[in-house]
């Protein structure tokens, strides 16, 4: 367990080990392999022609001029950076069977083989997603975000949706099914993430804009050495996290800007027996100079965080929003279990926020049901500054499974409306912590 005397060591180490992809100087035009930027004609093979000449030649950068180009599933190869330049725009398709053949993923913490994802990539080294150019899922309420059943996102009775496969994933996943035995796909409803590198090593997402997505934004999974620097997420459908980090190491993220349906950032390591089963945490993952705006969470760590979470940093960050629910956000339970610690914010400054600064919750979803009871110690606020909450602290933890070790220095919340929460809490201290004006003790 880390427990140096100033933690943020640990941020500085994390980030000397963080090195980007570096790229041969070859630019390969998807418009010479045939690519039209007229955002009618389907482009998905031109691009993947672009993108086997690179990966041929030993990499390089497949590059996505001015225009609107309409494509399916895109699968990246070593060496290779995308990028979509300055007034480009790739279009996904709103057909679901653009996204198969079915590829190995992850889906909510459980491994299956489903639906592609929009961009993937399988056990590559040295890829990256880069340019000023936007990526538009076209995702709304009459494609892929009715399949979540929810009336809010256009979902209608009799209309399908994804619970039956989920419920059935799930307990696969449970039962110990084989993973490539847990086929989904067309007939399922279980929508594809946009972004996903799977069990790749040094990872780059820089500069694009992304929209409008079925479900997770980027999620890098099994991942190690990953940057995520200057992106902007603006996608508000059900599910939409912005950026979540599977069992990663070693991940750095900067500079972005997140507007999301879900939370902003969320730190994962899979679900229940399945995450168990992968048995590979989040670690060393720095956050710093984001902006978060609408969203469930700024920087959350869980649901699916079974194979445990460590060594957490975020700082320099501006969260404001009314829609924008919690800065920090823990959510686990005894089913999902886990270890998450070492988690440190400094320098974070808040507008509104509409429930807590923080809040831990061992009360998520299925509660006190399970026997993997959570463990939550070390967990640190310096300089935190607020100015309007609902809650500073909302911690709920179990009798037998304290949250521990929780640490606030030179804080500032205002405009808190109602007083702290705090079920079993072991170890809270504050140091020089001001509510509505008021020194706390």
């Amino acid at each position: 367990m880390l427990r140096a005397a100033d933690p943020w060591a640990e941020a500085a180490a994390i980030l000397g080990r963080i090195r980007p992809p570096v790229f041969p100087k070859r630019d390969f035009d998807i418009a010479k392999f045939g690519a039209s930027g007229d955002g009618v004609k389907d482009s998905t093979e031109a691009i993947r022609r672009a993108i086997a000449a690179a990966s041929q030649a030993g990499g390089g950068r497949v590059v996505v001029p001015a225009g609107r180009y309409l494509t399916g599933a895109i699968q990246l190869r070593s060496n290779v950076n995308l990028h979509v330049g300055a007034g480009a725009t790739l279009l996904f398709d709103r057909d679901p069977r653009k996204y198969l053949p079915a590829v190995f993923t992850r889906w909510e913490g459980v491994e299956c083989v489903n639906y592609s994802a929009f961009l993937y990539a399988w056990g590559q080294e040295n890829i990256a997603l880069t340019g000023e150019g936007t990526l538009d899922g076209q995702a709304d309420s009459r494609h892929w975000w009715p399949w979540k059943g929810r009336k809010e996102y256009g979902w209608k009775l009799g209309d399908p949706s994804q619970e039956k496969a989920r419920d059935r994933l799930i307990k696969m996943g449970e039962d110990g099914v084989a993973p490539g035995k847990r086929v989904f796909g067309e007939g399922s409803y279980l929508r594809p993430n946009f972004v996903q590198p799977y069990r790749c090593k040094n990872v780059l997402i820089e500069g694009v804009t992304i929209l409008n997505s079925p479900m997770w934004e980027l999620h890098p999974t099994l991942c190690r050495n990953v940057a995520v620097r200057g992106v902007k997420v603006s996608s508000h459908g059900p599910n939409n996290d912005g950026c979540d980090p599977e069992s990663c190491a070693d991940v750095l993220i900067e500079d972005c800007v997140f507007d999301t349906g879900d939370d902003c950032i969320a730190l994962k390591s899979g679900l229940n027996n399945d995450g168990r089963r992968v048995d590979v945490p989040i670690e060393n993952v720095v956050i710093r100079g984001c902006q978060m705006k609408d969203g469930h969470g700024g920087v959350t760590i869980g649901s699916e965080i079974s194979g445990s979470a460590r060594n957490i940093f975020a700082e320099n960050c501006r969260m404001d929003s009314p829609n924008l629910d919690r800065v920090l956000r823990l959510k686990t339970n005894s089913v999902r279990g886990g270890v998450i610690e070492n988690v440190h914010l400094r320098n974070i400054a808040v507008g509104q926020v509409a429930d807590a600064v923080v809040q831990v919750d061992f009360h998520y979803e299925e509660g006190n049901s399970g026997t993997f009871k959570p463990v939550v110690p070390n967990i640190g606020l310096r300089n935190v500054t607020s100015k309007k909450s609902k809650y500073a602290l909302y911690l709920r933890g179990y009798e037998d499974a304290p949250i521990r070790d929780v640490r606030l220095e030179d804080c500032t919340f205002e405009g808190v409306q109602k007083p702290d929460v705090l079920e079993h809490v072991q170890g809270l201290t504050r140091r020089n912590v001001r509510v509505n004006g008021t020194l706390a003790s």
